[in-house]
């Protein structure tokens, strides 16, 4: 406890220097890579939320530890509040939790070093036979061996043996601790040989990959093959024990994305993940596992849910040779569907326009969805997942946007065409979630969509039932009512979209205003059911033929495959 106290208080007293240096805010000091972590300083507010060892054991069901860094575990509560999390926060999503449960005992900051100096001990205590733990540590492996965070690891004698069985013996300069440092290989093996000796299995990760490409070939990330991956392995197999490449798995998917989509998997730096990357590296640790060959992981195998590494996919009747054509969206694509005087959406009437001879038509919207709610739900990674190259995705949403963004609904994004975004707390959980704008989710999906070879088109919301006096739209000379039309918000917005990706535009709006114009208010109404927004199964027809006009007027290859 002694030397837990004097480390604190050595990291304590840069961190007051630090919040001295910033008008009193208390922050934990930058490392060499000028990320500032989350460090021991916080560790008793850490400890508030980290779990007792062993405390979510069912049972006599074993365990999955995870021990770890920010990658695994991000922030003092390690709940989203800076926009980054761990990996760890998503890894009970793939494992069966009636068979085994898994502990996130990680904490920003830390080394092998640190960790074992200071938090293992107490993670060990919980650790029973037949347990797991999962080892993935590297990434602050860094700094000067006495002073500061003083958490780097020994290179050897000779300054080139980071494996070596070797230590040396410092005094920290702050404090006057006395520390013995081993090197990498050191502490993994003392990590090992600790879970053995209680009968559990230990299993090294190698570190999650960085937004850094090779300088020599800009479309490959990074995989440090000169330092930690092979020493990881090195140790993994001097020891006989499983080791999992979480840094090319992740970083394979990473390269397959293409740099904008990567940037947005990191949040504040190049290091730390967003909750896409979180939940990335989650799903690749237990492919990884899935995928594991070595004999120690054959029963922690059965333990994993395979549903949900598989990816899950539309239903979709694709006929060989022929494209499929998706349609997302709200409840003007996809309604009830089914009574013939209740609401409709025009998807439900695309076989009026589109010759099922030559595609397949998927209506994959869902009522009262924005785009945030709809990638949320998991409904946009089903689409994604079963795009093939030469299939079309119509991409339509509005509705649902621009409304409460952290309460009540909760699907409301933020009112722009730009990229941007903010961390909110929601008011139905408390929990903190990044949300962006309206125009970065659909530069997401329209990016999704060329990633695996498929056509966007970006299609503009339905018109409301809502009529105003104004001036004439078409060029009459006389003043009369018009369809409302939203071209200075998300007319605006869609242009923007479509100026800054090259997507095809397709301005349902405005297509189908025109003709509601040309109706009348009066013969207009027929075509809406139950308010101002849904359609009638004529207003639905309506909707689709105005689909098959935007299509031709845009001289789209999609527009041969309608009747």
């Amino acid at each position: 406890m002694r030397k837990l106290s004097l480390l604190l208080a050595s990291v304590m007293m840069v961190g007051t220097v630090a919040a001295q240096n910033n008008g009193g805010s208390l922050e934990g000091m930058k490392d060499v890579n000028g990320v500032r972590d989350v460090t021991l300083d916080s560790l008793a507010k850490a400890n508030q939320v980290r779990p007792v060892s062993g405390s979510s054991r069912k049972g006599d069901n074993p365990v999955l530890f995870l021990v770890g860094n920010s990658t695994m575990r991000n922030g003092a509560l390690g709940n989203g509040n800076n926009g980054q999390w761990g990996w760890g926060y998503f890894a009970h999503n793939f494992f069966d939790e009636n068979k085994i449960t898994v502990e996130n005992h990680a904490l920003g900051g830390t080394s092998p070093r640190t960790f074992y100096n200071f938090l293992w001990k107490d993670v060990l205590k919980g650790i029973r036979k037949g347990d797991y733990v999962v080892l993935e540590l590297g990434h602050n492996d860094n700094g000067p061996l006495d002073s500061g965070r003083a958490r780097a690891s020994y290179k050897g004698h000779d300054g080139k043996s980071p494996l070596a069985d070797d230590s040396i013996i410092v005094t920290i300069k702050e404090t006057g601790a006395v520390d013995t440092v081993y090197t990498f290989g050191g502490y993994l093996r003392r990590f090992i040989a600790d879970v053995r000796r209680v009968g559990a299995t230990p299993i090294l990760f190698t570190l999650t990959p960085r937004n850094d490409y090779e300088a020599d070939d800009t479309t490959k990330i990074q995989r440090k093959l000169t330092t930690f991956t092979p020493w990881i392995k090195a140790v993994a197999e001097a020891e006989n024990v499983a080791c999992i490449d979480l840094n090319d798995i992740s970083a394979k998917k990473l390269e397959s994305y293409g740099r904008w989509k990567t940037n947005y998997h990191f949040f504040g730096d190049k290091i730390h993940s967003s909750e896409f990357g979180a939940k990335m590296n989650a799903a690749s640790a237990a492919e990884g596992i899935a995928a594991s060959l070595h004999p120690q992981l054959l029963e922690l195998l059965s333990f994993i849910r395979l549903d949900m590494i598989q990816p899950k996919r539309c239903d979709a009747d694709r006929k060989e040779g022929l494209p499929v054509v998706f349609l997302t969206g709200d409840s003007t694509v996809k309604n009830a569907d089914k009574d013939e005087d209740g609401m409709w959406g025009w998807g439900s009437q695309a076989y009026t326009v589109f010759d099922d001879k030559k595609c397949t038509v998927v209506n994959a919207a869902k009522a009262g969805r924005s785009t945030r709610t709809y990638l949320e739900e998991n409904r946009w990674d089903e689409v994604y997942n079963s795009i093939e190259p030469g299939d079309y995705v119509l991409i339509q949403f509005g509705h649902n946007d621009i409304g409460d963004i952290d309460k009540k609904k909760e699907r409301g994004v933020i009112a722009t065409a730009d990229d941007t975004c903010h961390v909110y707390k929601l008011e139905s959980n408390g929990q903190y979630k990044v949300i962006y704008s309206f125009g970065w989710y659909l530069k997401k999906f329209i990016q999704d969509v060329r990633e695996k070879g498929g056509t966007p088109v970006l299609v503009s919301l339905t018109p409301r039932n809502e009529w105003h006096k104004g001036k004439a739209v078409h060029g009459e000379k006389e003043s009369k009512e018009y369809v409302e039309r939203r071209n200075d918000s998300y007319g605006r917005w869609y242009r923007q979209v479509a100026e800054e990706t090259g997507v095809a535009f397709l301005d349902l709006h405005n297509i189908t205003a025109d003709a509601l114009d040309k109706l009348g208010k009066d013969k207009s109404a027929a075509m809406f059911n139950h308010d101002h927004t849904h359609t009638s199964l004529a207003g639905a027809r309506l909707n689709a033929k105005s689909v098959a006009k935007g299509l031709k007027q845009l001289k789209s290859p999609a527009a041969k495959l309608l009747k």
